[in-house]
């Protein structure tokens, strides 16, 4: 992989995103900065990180997907990607909160945002978006933030990390190649942040009701038993969990 460090960016994402459409960066080129002033999260949310503590990195997967249809196969890839790799520093109660959050335990530990640039019928280029919380030991006025360190009692290695989770993705990238999505499916699922659990939800007119997590549909969506024993599958911008 190529790695390009930066002191400062407003984006990691962003500028990703401006080298591929102005030069001809090599496929897993990956750009970390130590301070970021816009990061991105979901739904244009904004991602927070203490200055030097935090892994804030973005790697560009290049000519992958082929069918928009499968585009959600990269999402599982790179989650199941990380928790396997934050597995083996004992980081307890990991799992993947729908669609993209990394937790640790009830805390977010990370995030992953992924920004597709269509290339014409068959081909997409992909800008995978991590931030991952490390060594930060503060987050006051985010009470369900929190932190590889705080989790683990520990501090890292902000460098392995990232060369771990760059090579976890590869792996699980060429599983996809090898048509073994299904392996991935069954991980990500099983990890799935509180499967199987009655949980509150809010909809986009702000009604609460239950459900419990069944699975994530192939397109994204996430599928829900709902109290009169029906599935229903939901967006990424139709509901939120409670919790």
């Amino acid at each position: 992989m190529k790695l390009i460090k930066l002191d400062a960016i407003d984006s990691t994402n962003d500028f990703l995103k401006e080298l591929l459409t102005n030069n001809n960066p090599e496929n897993f080129t990956v750009i970390t900065a130590e301070a970021q002033t816009k990061g991105k999260g979901q739904m244009g949310s904004v991602w927070v990180s203490e200055n030097g503590k935090n892994l804030t990195m973005s790697i560009l997967v290049k000519d992958f997907l082929f069918d928009i249809n499968q585009i959600y196969n990269l999402n599982i890839s790179v989650a199941v990607a990380i928790v396997t790799v934050l597995q083996t520093y004992n980081i307890p109660k990991l799992s993947i909160k729908w669609p993209n959050d990394i937790m640790s335990d009830n805390k977010k530990v990370g995030g992953i945002l992924i920004e597709n640039v269509i290339k014409g019928a068959t081909k997409i280029d992909s800008i995978i978006g991590i931030g991952l919380n490390v060594n930060q030991v503060n987050f006051d006025g985010l009470p369900k933030a929190s932190s590889l360190s705080l989790m683990a009692n520990a501090t890292f290695d902000k460098d392995e990390l990232l060369e771990k989770i760059v090579e976890e993705i590869k792996l699980n990238i060429s599983k996809l190649e090898a048509n073994k999505s299904q392996e991935l499916w069954i991980k990500y699922t099983d990890l799935l942040f509180k499967k199987g659990a009655p949980m509150p939800f809010e909809n986009a007119s702000e009604k609460r009701f239950m459900g419990i997590i069944q699975g994530v549909s192939k397109i994204g969506q996430l599928e829900l038993l709902l109290e009169d024993d029906t599935v229903k599958t939901y967006g990424i911008k139709e509901i939120q969990m409670l919790y």
